[in-house]
């Protein structure tokens, strides 16, 4: 059993206001469409959060997420990383992806859990030579996202794989665009 992982623990200080349950030009929250993309991925769904999220809880929670409000959180993306996998601890992998980026083709999700399921140690999406999200671990890599803390996420490990990282070639710019800004939300809008 796979578990898809979403991170919405973030702050959004650079929005200026919850960029997560702002709303994307086609009218769904940015947080909801980044879940669609990963949900029919894997067998089991994990959304990480702040306790302060309660709207957004419930929304996921009503579409299937099981759903961690840690406190943790505030501490970086490492700390919602392990707080998951610590959620799902028995999975057999982990497809981690983020709630602001909300152009992820679930097709790219499935082709990730894919190669997890495949017998790959850790797998990503390239789209033109640059590495994006979702980022897939297989459970030998458990001890040492459990361990992750702060705002370092995972890339360490990734790096330390030496070459076995599953590198899937995608045709999907989402894998690379997330929201930060105001900004960022206005230019999907635009033709």
């Amino acid at each position: 059993m796979l578990c898809a992982i979403l991170l919405a623990g973030g702050e959004s200080r650079r929005f200026g206001s919850d960029k997560l349950t702002a709303h994307l030009p086609d009218g769904r929250m940015v947080a909801l469409a980044a879940a669609e993309a990963l949900a029919g991925a894997a067998e089991a769904r994990v959304a990480v959060l702040r306790p302060d999220r309660e709207e957004l809880a419930v929304l996921l929670a009503a579409r299937g997420w099981r759903v961690v409000a840690t406190a943790h959180a505030e501490r970086g993306m490492g700390a919602s990383l392990a707080a998951g996998v610590r959620a799902a601890a028995d999975a057999a992998g982990w497809l981690i992806g983020l709630a602001d980026m909300p152009l992820l083709q679930p097709a790219t999700a499935q082709a990730v859990a894919a190669a997890l399921r495949a017998g790959a140690p850790a797998a990503a999406p390239f789209y033109r030579g640059r590495r994006g999200h979702p980022v897939g671990f297989a459970a030998a890599l458990g001890p040492q996202l459990l361990a992750l803390d702060g705002d370092v996420g995972a890339r360490r490990i990734l790096e330390a794989l030496d070459g076995r990282l599953a590198c899937i070639d995608v045709d999907d710019p989402g894998v690379l665009i997330d929201i930060d800004r105001p900004q960022d939300l206005a230019r999907l809008g635009q033709p």
